[in-house]
């Protein structure tokens, strides 16, 4: 192949990149609102799902620090009823067997958890996958889910698997990572509410 032959594929080839770029950059550009809006529609209904009573949500980012080192808070909301702070929403991560594990935790301004809601893991089908499972039930007699255990459970509670909190069968190192991560993060909330003179 001569030069000039290689040169001109090479044109050429450049030209079509050139053109799939711009057109994806335009496809990005068209899609970019529409992902984002879904994300905070995705985000409310989920904060709305921990504080079905609060009127609205306000971020409060990076006000809330994680006093373990083992678990992060990756975003915090207010959650208010008018100008009273009725509990916080702290999206918790921390690790898990798979794993990070992403918890949106509430807790009410009374120092109990409102309710958590598991936003993404990556343990194992059947087992610690379970932890997120609405058809898994901890106790099938009241119809409790692993995650519907920790409704109105009080903060200063030890959340221990297999004491306190009933662990997924063989999955104990995802109950433990729950259980850790919605510990830490009612307890930062719990006092960061008493600093803002929320709860009873």
């Amino acid at each position: 192949m001569k030069t000039w032959d290689i040169l001109k594929l090479g044109l050429v080839l450049m030209v079509y990149a050139a053109v799939a770029c711009v057109g994806l950059a335009f496809v990005y550009a068209g899609t970019e609102k529409t992902i984002e809006q879904r994300e905070r529609a995705d985000q409310e209904a989920a904060l709305k799902e921990l504080f079905p009573h609060a009127e609205r949500f306000e971020e409060i980012p990076g006000t809330i620090v994680s006093p373990d080192n083992t678990v992060s808070f990756e975003s915090q909301w207010e959650a208010r009823q008018g100008s009273t702070i009725i509990g916080v929403a702290l999206q918790a991560v921390g690790g898990s067997y798979g794993g990070s594990i992403e918890i949106l935790v509430g807790v009410n301004a009374d120092g109990t958890i409102s309710r958590i809601k598991i936003m993404s893991h990556s343990d194992t089908p059947g087992l610690g996958a379970n932890a997120a499972k609405k058809g898994y039930f901890v106790n099938k007699e009241k119809r409790i889910t692993f995650y519907d255990q920790f409704d109105g459970k009080p903060v200063s509670d030890p959340f221990e698997p297999k004491n306190d909190v009933i662990a997924i069968t063989a999955a104990t190192i995802t109950s433990r990572a729950v259980s850790t991560a919605v510990k830490v993060a009612g307890t930062a909330a719990e006092q960061w509410l008493a600093e803002q003179g929320a709860g009873i």
